[in-house]
């Protein structure tokens, strides 16, 4: 399958330092060779780059580690395929706009069957099921707040509860582990694999797992600084990571943990087509031949 990296902190931050332990698992420390991608957001607008080719191979994963971002919320993918063949289109994160906001999402698992009918806006570009769940995902939200527009957002615990009922549609086809973010918040959900860690003052060293490198965050960061990173495995072997318990989803904000729930497993199939109904009572708390396309810088500016 695939491995997951995400940032949410209350001040734009560097994500250099994960980034190269998270890449080195893109072929050299683990098999996810099969394409890569990252997303930055800056205020209204996003940066997107994907490449089909491996994260220790390509260029513009260099380009990344050389040329530091900062950003309040940040989200990376190494792709083990799956379904889909490896093409640049098939490279995680996805990007659709919706109320007036750039949405990222990137997936880590296998959904067996899914092919429900999108009747909406939202369509997927290549061949996998996670960018088929990502336009579920954007559809449910479309249609069960349809009273949204741009600068219009829903409340953002009925937002963090239709996330949750669209979820639990999605993951009774397998495993969804997932992140989504609009840039204000970022959401993370587990299925199998996913841990946290929140990195604020006192700031202390940490060492990466996967290369010869540490940090010592308070030569790099002020006091007030928060900074809430999620991988599906550890990134450092120094610092205490979370695990998220399977079935959980949590909604990270400011850097921190703002909301999290237990998503019961989906007693019936996904429908055939989305619809407005209330979502459902929760409770709380062999990869295909390479093609040749070349990698994608995307950036996209909401004016």
């Amino acid at each position: 399958m695939c491995q997951l990296l995400g940032m949410n902190c209350n001040n734009p931050a560097e994500i250099t330092f994960s980034f190269e332990g998270f890449s080195e698992r893109g072929g050299r420390t683990d098999e996810h060779k099969d394409g890569w991608g990252i997303a930055f957001y800056h205020g209204s607008g996003c940066r997107l780059f994907t490449d089909y080719l491996s994260s220790i191979t390509s260029p513009l994963a260099e380009m990344i580690k050389r040329n530091p971002i900062k950003s309040r919320n940040v989200i990376a993918h190494i792709r083990k395929a799956t379904q889909g063949t490896i093409i640049l289109e098939n490279s995680h994160p996805f990007m659709r706009e919706l109320w007036g906001k750039y949405w990222t999402f990137a997936h880590n698992g296998d959904l067996k069957g899914f092919q429900p009918e999108l009747n909406g806006i939202f369509h997927p570009v290549g061949e996998t099921d996670s960018e088929h769940a990502f336009c579920y995902l954007m559809e449910g939200l479309r249609k069960r707040f349809p009273q949204c527009s741009a600068g219009k957002l829903p409340p953002r615990s009925d937002l963090f509860d239709a996330i949750a009922a669209l979820t639990q549609e999605i993951a009774a086809h397998g495993i969804f582990n997932f992140m989504l973010s609009n840039g204000e918040v970022l959401f993370a959900h587990c299925s199998t694999n996913l841990h946290y860690v929140v990195r604020e003052y006192p700031f202390s060293t940490a060492a990466l797992v996967d290369c010869d490198r540490s940090i010592d965050f308070s030569q790099h960061n002020k006091p007030d600084d928060k900074i809430a990173v999620i991988a599906t495995k550890p990134l450092t072997s120094n610092e205490t990571w979370s695990a998220f318990q399977p079935g959980e989803l949590k909604m990270f904000l400011e850097g921190g943990l703002a909301r999290e729930v237990a998503i019961p497993a989906a007693a019936l199939p996904i429908p055939q087509a989305i619809t407005s109904a209330p979502a459902p009572a929760l409770s709380p708390g062999t990869p295909s031949k390479r093609s040749k396309p070349s990698l994608a810088l995307h950036f996209a500016v909401a004016v």
